[in-house]
């Protein structure tokens, strides 16, 4: 039951939902409040160590003296470190340097290393030398070569290896690194592969952020009415998440009727009719910086589907039941290819190219294309412990788009879907 304190009025979830089953989803402590997280700090704290063992561990097979972190997501995952985060992806001007015998330490923006007090990981906060253009204009030079000589003496005085793994560096500063004797390995691998494999605490935090993005989703169903633009259903998506301790969307993919068939339109000021389709995909980047990716589709106005409406999604559910039955640990890349579900040729042209994919606090490796672009010489196994989205996207020519997608944690007994926000009857 929801209570309107200004109104001192009590709605019952019926009336706040046209759908009861998504009744559940919506904040059951009010709809004009935050979420609350239930998940403890000793949870966080222990997610935290786990993820740069994680790291570690890999940097010792990798035999690396070094691993340098420019990647925002990958600086989160090591420290749980968060500072501008979109801005940074765009203005390297932070970073983090992790020592193989020696210490972990971040170099913040200048005036902002009190944002890591408290963290557990960090063994030291040194001011970052910033070389972008932005900051730098022509004094770009000389501050690239103090950012250099102060990462080298720091591996040096540590006594690693000259082997250090970069996940994302612009050229000038990959060749003033090869330039004082230091080869570079891919960090983005090292990082991604490091991430692919969860722990229980992990899966605890990701629970808690689809949590926040499927009472978000039940906002966007509600809204889902006639003479409401894409952005304003879209919206109400992000506003629980920021009000939920969430961070960002990676995309704007949502669309509705004619607008969703080609795939990847961004949502615009299209006023939504009733009996379109809405078809989105959340791509939420939520509380403690974990992924819920999420996609579902859904009539305007909440009416019944159309014969073509219901054609598709029922396509669209066949694959994703299909693609989730098969998963199991230890099967390759390429036998889950050779099992997944075959799409239809007259679906073929507006397919999804993506069958799998890995998500922890982005979409990450691995990605498995759809059996029609899948290479057969990509090679990798499904794991126990990781987490895959399994994807579909149906449509056929002057057909809407049917945009499905669901996250699970692979067991020892196949896939678990970690979401539980249903699907619609057709």
């Amino acid at each position: 039951m929801l209570r309107d304190d200004n109104a001192s009025v009590e709605l019952t979830g019926s009336t706040v939902f046209k759908d009861e089953r998504k009744q559940a989803y919506l904040n059951p402590d009010g709809a004009d409040r935050p979420l609350i997280s239930p998940v403890p700090a000793a949870t966080l704290d222990r997610a935290r160590r786990y993820r740069l063992e994680r790291l570690r561990m890999k940097m010792r097979e990798w035999d690396c003296g070094a691993l340098l972190l420019y990647d925002p997501v990958n600086i989160r995952y090591a420290f749980d470190s968060s500072n501008m985060s979109i801005w940074t992806m765009h203005n390297p001007s932070r970073y983090a340097l992790i020592l193989a015998d020696g210490p972990a330490i971040i170099f913040e923006f200048e005036g902002a290393e009190h944002v890591n007090d408290g963290l557990p990981g960090i063994d030291e906060i040194r001011p970052s030398k910033s070389w972008i253009f932005f900051t730098a204009g022509n004094l770009i030079e000389p501050r690239l070569k103090a950012w250099a000589d102060e990462i080298a003496d720091l591996v040096k005085g540590n006594g690693g290896n000259r082997r250090i793994a970069v996940d994302r560096l612009e050229p000038a500063g990959a060749f003033e690194l090869t330039e004082r004797g230091f080869t570079l390995l891919d960090g983005q691998e090292l990082a991604e592969r490091a991430r692919s494999i969860k722990s229980a605490d992990e899966i605890e935090l990701m629970r808690w952020t689809i949590r926040v993005c499927e009472a978000g989703m039940a906002r966007m169903y509600e809204a889902s009415e006639p003479g409401r633009t894409e952005r304003e259903i879209w919206a109400e998506l992000h506003f629980e998440n920021a009000r939920s301790g969430g961070e960002w969307l990676e995309t704007k993919l949502l669309t509705a009727g004619p607008r969703t068939n080609p795939w990847y339109q961004e949502c615009s000021d299209y006023v939504v009719k009733r009996g379109e389709m809405i078809s989105f995909d959340t791509d939420m980047i939520g509380p403690y910086g974990y992924c819920a990716d999420l996609s579902r589709s859904w009539t305007c106005g909440h009416v019944a589907m159309n014969t073509k409406q219901r054609e598709i999604y029922a396509a669209a559910r066949d694959q994703i039941e299909h693609n989730l039955s098969i998963i199991r640990p230890g099967m390759t890349f390429r036998e889950f290819n050779e099992r997944s579900w075959r799409i239809p040729e007259k679906y073929r042209p507006y397919r999804y190219t993506l069958a799998l994919h890995g998500t922890g606090m982005a979409d990450e490796w691995p990605g498995v294309l759809l059996h029609p672009d899948f290479d057969p010489g990509f090679s990798g196994v499904i794991e126990e412990n990781m987490v895959l989205n399994v994807e579909s996207l149906i449509a056929e020519a002057g057909s809407e788009s049917i945009k499905l997608e669901t996250q699970a944690l692979i067991t020892s007994r196949g896939a678990e879907r970690l979401d539980s926000f249903h699907w619609e009857e057709v």
